[in-house]
């Protein structure tokens, strides 16, 4: 069984979001990337992502690792320690498990070098500690944490220009203690970050050269690439990120239909409240009706109409009613949901199957 792993996306990486891809089949899941200055002084910030953390109780049916960001490693080592007995360890069951199952004891931590927002540009973290002059800096953080927590410390970044120091980096990365490494095998743009395919070479290159578990993350558009990514870089474990807000159940093999996945998530939401803000709650509907439906005439009518939604209860409303009606379907009650998980129900009559592979790449 491969190593199926949710990425750290930016206000997408909510409570609800990572135990609905674990139902169908992420063996783990990330946060978003958590900025440690603060988690150290904004009490509030502090306080939702511990509820983020501690709502869902601790289990290896559903590990979570938390995912770091700073330029300081005194601040780094300061916010983990605020938040490091609330995140689950990874349980056995695969490769990459096994081998950290060993190392790990209840929770572990990632020091984000991966992320091209812009915000991470302008201060600094990031993507935008992989030039060669803050080398000295990333490793004083990875070497700062891997000696202060009691756990072990893993790396997620980008490629290096040019590409093949990459390795220079993951080497330096592996002697200051990370214990595992994960390469989105692109350079970093805040402005164009997906622009063109992944160089999935450079992982494959780290795999050959680190004795440390490496992940690969890039060209994962449907379950065939799965495969064809693993084959080809002999990587550790498979990292999913934007494809996963499309299709959550991409790990299972699965499409889902996609009025159903999303009451399947707004009754997650509910089931753990006040984790995901509405506006993330609404962008995650959007994802998952876009993915298979945005070139159906009813299209532009369903996002006003979801941008309009104050409550979880609109958004149930608009999709039981107005969707399944511009779907040529029956509207849907309550009680007609309790086969919510079974997605057979894909192509009835009124809906057309839609080539939807071309949506998202990762």
């Amino acid at each position: 069984m491969l190593s199926s792993i949710a990425a750290p996306m930016v206000n997408q990486s909510d409570l609800p979001f990572r135990v609905l891809v674990q139902r169908y089949g992420a063996t783990l899941a990330y946060t978003q990337m958590l900025n440690s200055d603060a988690l150290l002084g904004d009490q509030d910030y502090l306080g939702f992502h511990l509820r983020d953390l501690t709502m869902e109780p601790s289990s290896p049916e559903r590990p979570v690792v938390v995912q770091l960001c700073g330029n300081d490693a005194e601040t780094i080592v300061r916010a983990g320690k605020k938040i490091q007995n609330y995140c689950q360890g990874i349980g056995a069951g695969d490769q990459l498990a096994r081998y950290l199952h060993k190392r790990l004891n209840n929770f572990d931590k990632d020091l984000n070098l991966g992320c091209p927002q812009q915000s991470a540009l302008e201060a600094h973290f990031g993507a935008y500690l992989l030039g060669q002059k803050d080398w000295p800096l990333v490793e004083e953080i990875v070497s700062a944490m891997h000696n202060s927590f009691t756990v072990p410390v893993s790396t997620k970044l980008r490629l290096v220009e040019p590409a093949p120091k990459t390795l220079d980096l993951g080497q330096r990365l592996e002697g200051c203690g990370a214990s595992w490494l994960t390469l989105h095998a692109r350079t970093v743009s805040a402005r164009r970050r997906r622009h063109g395919a992944a160089d999935l070479s450079q992982v494959k290159r780290l795999k050959d050269n680190l004795r440390v578990p490496v992940v690969s993350n890039g060209n994962v558009r449907v379950w065939d690439d799965l495969a064809e990514n693993l084959r080809y870089t002999g990587a550790d474990g498979l990292m999913v990120g934007e494809t996963l807000l499309g299709n959550p159940c991409l790990f299972a093999n699965q499409v889902p239909d996609p009025v159903t996945i999303s009451l399947e998530y707004i009754a997650i939401c509910r089931e753990y409240p006040e984790t995901a803000p509405l506006t993330v709650i609404t962008t995650h509907v959007k994802h998952f009706i876009d993915f298979q439906c945005r070139r159906r005439p009813w299209h532009n009518k369903f996002r006003t109409s979801l941008g309009a939604c104050k409550t979880l209860d609109d958004i149930e409303r608009l999709l039981r009613v107005k969707v399944e009606r511009w779907r040529g379907r029956a509207p849907r009650t309550v009680d007609a949901d309790a086969d919510d998980g079974d997605f057979d129900e894909e192509n009835q009559p009124g809906e057309a199957v839609e080539d939807f592979g071309s949506l998202f790449l990762e």
